[in-house]
């Protein structure tokens, strides 16, 4: 999940007088504020400071952040979904990938890894058509009722994008890349294995074969598990509303796993931490593989002694 925020000190202290599209393109003060918590906290992975809305300006899409996304014309019509580009990241957001290089430059003696991500298409459908963040996302699912070939179009679109953001992320460095999923647990089951489902295993399918494992997050999900499992993710990331020792004996040889500790249990004493960390990691025991992490971002009220402490409580399992 993302390390660098605002519950760092030093990050908002980076941030500070920028606003978040352009520290996003500032590529001294994203290499800076990725670097943060591995010295700050103990992370033992890098994971590039960027947003999953980072490639959409590059489609014609206006947007800002307020602070999620706000989208200034929301896609509501077949002209506008025609009318959006797919284009080359490489030009688009070239920011990013020397970034990526850089970040592999700064990594390479210390040996740890870097991560890169993307959001997925149906997320950022969900934004796209909304307008902005929802509880509901009521305008998105009345159009997937109403007018699901249009929704198809757009997410034809913006299947093609996450792929080749994704591939040009690992041919500039990333040694793993992660889908976020966030709005996809908003759907039932068979509304996910609709809009959903298909493209997350189009996505894994088309990165089938490169130097970096796929780790798929879709939040509020434990309801569509057994779909996620057969996405072709190398990795699931899982969030807290799900029993892990039960996912990690039913999916756990099919699929890696990674989380899932609620963000908010970091406000706990020390000691608490590194039991529910070992908990953790005895719960998932059963799975091919687990990746000790969070089940979602850090808050920005998260106490930065409670992420020292996971990370802490991480390396005393070994």
């Amino acid at each position: 999940m993302r390390q660098a925020g605002r519950y760092l000190p030093e990050y908002r202290e980076v941030r500070k007088g920028i606003s978040f599209l352009d520290m996003c393109a500032d590529v001294p003060r994203a290499v800076q504020v990725s670097l943060q918590p591995i010295d700050l906290v103990g992370a033992e992975a890098v994971i590039l400071f960027q947003d999953i809305f980072t490639p959409i300006p590059g489609m014609g899409v206006d947007l800002d952040f307020a602070p999620g996304p706000v989208i200034a014309e929301p896609i509501r019509e077949a002209a506008q979904i025609e009318a959006l580009r797919v284009p080359d990241p490489r030009e688009s957001v070239p920011y990013v990938f020397e970034i990526l290089g850089r970040l592999r430059e700064a990594l390479a003696a210390r040996e740890i890894p870097l991560l890169g991500f993307a959001g997925a298409p149906f997320t950022l459908a969900a934004y796209l058509i909304q307008g902005s963040g929802s509880k509901d996302f009521s305008i998105l699912k009345a159009m997937l009722q109403q007018r699901p070939d249009e929704v198809e179009a757009l997410l034809e679109k913006l299947t093609q994008l996450t792929i080749d953001y994704l591939r040009a992320q690992i041919e500039a460095g990333a040694e793993a890349v992660q889908l976020f999923d966030t709005w996809a647990g908003l759907l039932d089951p068979a509304a996910y294995r609709r809009w959903a489902h298909p493209y997350h295993q189009r996505i894994a399918g088309a990165l089938q074969g490169a130097p970096a494992p796929l780790i798929l997050y879709v939040q509020n999900g434990s309801h569509v598990v057994d779909s996620i499992a057969k996405s072709g993710a190398d990795v699931v990331s899982l969030d807290w509303r799900v029993e892990l020792a039960q996912v990690a004996r039913d999916i756990g040889s099919q699929v890696s796993l990674q989380g899932n500790l609620d963000p908010c249990w970091l406000h706990a004493p020390r000691e608490r931490i590194f039991e529910m960390v070992r908990e953790m990691a005895d719960a998932a025991s059963p799975a091919r593989g687990h990746i000790l992490n969070l089940g979602h971002g850090c808050l920005p009220d998260t106490p930065v002694e409670g992420v020292k402490a996971f990370t802490d409580a991480a390396r005393a399992l070994g």
